[in-house]
């Protein structure tokens, strides 16, 4: 496993599910297909939540017919229309909110206007081309992540419904973003949940190799072909900028640092130099272009390893440093892998901190959404306890703007970065 795989986001969430009664689904011939919801079922969809689980649905045969993607007019146990919903049977999430309105068509109309918001909210957070264009639930585009690149999208259809228009959510960001190049990412540990397969393809345009990515004062490489998720992570944007606060003079390990992450933030920032660990090569490899193209390249090293290795043999070995930056992928990216991913945290957070200076920082992420912040916060000080320091936590960071949390969705929230001020 490449550790600089950060696996777990919005679009991963594996669902707990609810329901009880049975009956029967009835749609009128030559109409849209027709779900129900089984009376007493749909507690959080009433609340605001945008998704109806599988066993809140009346299961007739008619509603098992229903195509994997199919767009349905969701009814409650009385009948009454409560909107439209992207049908997947196959999937925990059976159905996912795409309009309130029964009688909304969902067809390039409607998926330009559903962009064009997203892409205003963007255009005013940033000056760049740069960002996180569609956030699925939270753009009201469900199962949907587009990262956008300059001229070039990274889409992930991780919903049925989406991938079933690939082509057409392609057409609405070219003609809306204006973009030329879009590529289609079908790696998502998602899409499995979904029953989805299929291949990373290219929909339109040309790639020409890694894109460059101005961000905090430093440049980053983007593959958009061959590297994790969509190329970059944007969500770390702002907490990349608060650790580089803290780095003037310092000297910076970045553990799990993909392509550069705040290895190259803590060096535009002032740092005296900064190590980059990850399991991967490749990225490895972007991340010293990027230190080059950036100025810095006689500041930055890196080191190929296994984080817990690295950490580990840097301890027995007296190395310390003045800030150290762990971003691990999901250790507990289900509920089911909670425990076991919480002893994980607790550990990179011992050995962590068994290499940070005194007086030095220490920032602990974790993008599973299983694990609540609370639950993170405590995994973390437990293994900060067990190095024998003392702490202080100086900030809660959370992903940027360009990554909006659904109101009715917390497990959308589901990146957290702790930042520690240690002594002893």
């Amino acid at each position: 496993m490449s550790y600089g795989a950060r696996m777990s986001e919005p679009d991963d969430i594996s669902p707990d599910a609810g329901g009880d009664a049975e009956g029967e689904t009835h749609g009128a011939p030559g109409a849209r297909p027709v779900v129900r919801l089984k009376p007493r079922a749909g507690r959080r969809f009433f609340a605001g939540a945008p998704w109806v689980y599988q066993d809140e649905l009346v299961l007739d045969r008619r509603t098992r017919k229903i195509p994997p993607g199919s767009v349905a007019e969701l009814q409650d146990a009385e009948r009454r229309p409560l909107g439209l919903v992207a049908v997947n049977l196959e999937s925990g999430i059976a159905g996912r909110l795409l309009d309130r309105d029964p009688q909304a068509e969902i067809d390039g109309a409607w998926l330009r206007g559903r962009i064009a918001r997203a892409l205003a909210l963007r255009e005013r957070l940033f000056e760049a081309p740069f960002y996180r264009l569609v956030h699925a639930e939270a753009d009201g585009l469900p199962g949907l992540i587009v990262d956008r690149f300059g001229d070039a999208c990274v889409m992930q259809p991780n919903a049925a419904w989406a991938d079933a228009r690939a082509d057409e959510i392609a057409q609405a960001l070219r003609e809306v973003a204006g973009v030329g190049t879009v590529m289609l990412n079908a790696g998502s540990r998602a899409r499995g949940l979904e029953g989805l397969q299929g291949e990373t393809r290219l929909l339109s345009g040309a790639l020409d190799g890694p894109v460059e990515v101005s961000m905090n004062g430093a440049v980053y490489l983007a593959d958009l072909v061959g590297g994790q998720k969509t190329g970059l992570y944007f969500d770390q944007r702002p907490n990349h900028a608060f650790v580089a606060r803290l780095c003037r003079g310092a000297r910076v390990l970045d553990v799990f640092s993909h392509v550069g992450g705040f290895a190259l933030a803590a060096l535009a920032g002032g740092a005296a130099s900064a190590l980059a660990v990850d399991g991967s090569e490749p990225a490895l490899a972007l991340a010293s272009e990027g230190a080059k193209r950036s100025g810095f390249g006689e500041r930055f090293s890196a080191r190929r390893a296994d984080a817990f290795d690295a950490l580990g043999e840097l301890g027995e070995a007296g190395e310390r440093f003045d800030v150290v930056i762990c971003d691990p992928p999901a250790f507990a990216p289900a509920k089911s892998a909670l425990q076991n991913g919480l002893r994980a945290y607790a550990r990179i957070a011992r050995l962590a901190a068994g290499v940070t200076a005194p007086g030095g920082y220490l920032t602990l992420c974790s993008c599973s959404h299983a694990a609540d912040p609370a639950a993170f916060r405590a995994a973390c000080v437990r293994g900060i306890e067990q190095a024998g320091r003392e702490a202080q936590l100086l900030r809660f960071g959370e992903a940027g703007p360009d990554h909006p949390e659904h109101p009715g969705l917390p497990e959308t929230s589901y990146l957290k970065a702790l930042t520690f001020r240690l002594d002893g």
